[in-house]
């Protein structure tokens, strides 16, 4: 036979099933708010108070619990968000006359880390359109350029000739806000613009570097689609996304040792710490290399 439940979990369990019941969660859904809400009731057992009576300080140091044991802040959203969502249903049912979880400071979400494409596969990316017609050397030519400069999709398609200086090496880019900067290209991506100015048509009459249909400016989305069917092509797992060359440019430039301010400047960034993410991406997989390939590394 089983042991009974403790006190407070029954109480819990049996409201919170007339909350699902009221709401029409599914069992799952109820099944997670029920192991959110234990989990706060144990921290506050343990601190003399009870997920019945605790206060907006218990609260808050339950919360600054979760922050210091290394748990993602969707995981603590998650948490804090049944929480807010019992004590407003206790105030309802007037089972509580406070509602403690009200006016609690907003937590800041912690940034993703962005997808990592390894060097092998953006050559792999690259090399995938089919360079014989003007389509295919046109993609080519715009996927050199992003890996070879970072600029974004959006700044890739709305290029226009004459921000273009192939001798120098220099394209000037129209960023976020209007504001204006000169990105520098190496020497391969200088030959396919060479190629594709060579074919580029002139009619109908287009200021775009890489018109799309009639002449227009192409769309992200048209270009992301290019991008989705090379990748496909070329195998490459999981499919990029539109800023994944750009993401790739930042952190290749840091894995052979590129200075972060100049990387900031290349990129565009308003704040140095916009590109530090770019760091952990550098670190976490220096981390992988040590891990797959020494003999210790595990």
């Amino acid at each position: 036979m089983s042991a009974p439940l403790p006190e407070n979990e029954v109480i819990i369990t049996g409201l919170l099933q007339r909350l699902a019941m009221l709401r029409g969660w599914s069992s799952r859904t109820t099944t997670s708010y029920r192991s959110d809400l234990l989990h706060a009731d144990a921290f506050f057992l343990s601190h003399q108070s009870s997920l019945m009576q605790a206060d907006s300080g218990a609260i808050l140091a339950y919360l600054a619990e979760l922050g210091r044991s290394g748990l993602q802040s969707t995981t603590i959203q998650r948490r804090r968000s049944a929480l807010s969502t019992w004590f407003t249903w206790l105030q309802d049912q007037q089972l509580r006359e406070d509602h403690p979880a009200r006016h609690l400071p907003k937590l800041h979400k912690s940034r993703p880390l962005p997808k990592l494409m390894s060097e092998r596969d953006v050559e792999r990316l690259l090399a995938s359109p089919e360079t014989e017609d003007a389509v295919g050397l046109r993609d080519r030519c715009m996927l050199e350029l992003l890996y070879a400069t970072g600029v974004r999709v959006s700044e890739l398609v709305s290029l226009r000739r004459g921000q273009l200086d192939l001798e120098a090496g220099l394209v000037r880019v129209i960023g976020k806000g209007n504001k204006e900067r000169v990105v520098p290209f190496g020497e391969e991506a200088g030959r396919w613009l060479q190629q594709w100015l060579l074919v580029r048509p002139v009619q109908p009459p287009s200021p775009y570097l890489f018109a799309g249909r009639g002449g227009r400016e192409m769309t992200r989305q048209n270009f992301w689609l290019r991008i989705k069917h090379y990748a496909t092509v070329a195998g490459i797992r999981p499919l990029p996304s539109p800023h994944t060359l750009r993401h790739a440019f930042a952190t290749h430039l840091l894995n052979h040792g590129a200075d972060l301010r100049a990387v900031q400047m290349l990129l565009g960034h308003a704040h140095v710490t916009t590109t530090e993410i770019y760091t952990h991406v550098s670190r976490a997989r220096m981390h992988d290399l040590v891990n797959r390939s020494h003999p210790l590394g595990g």
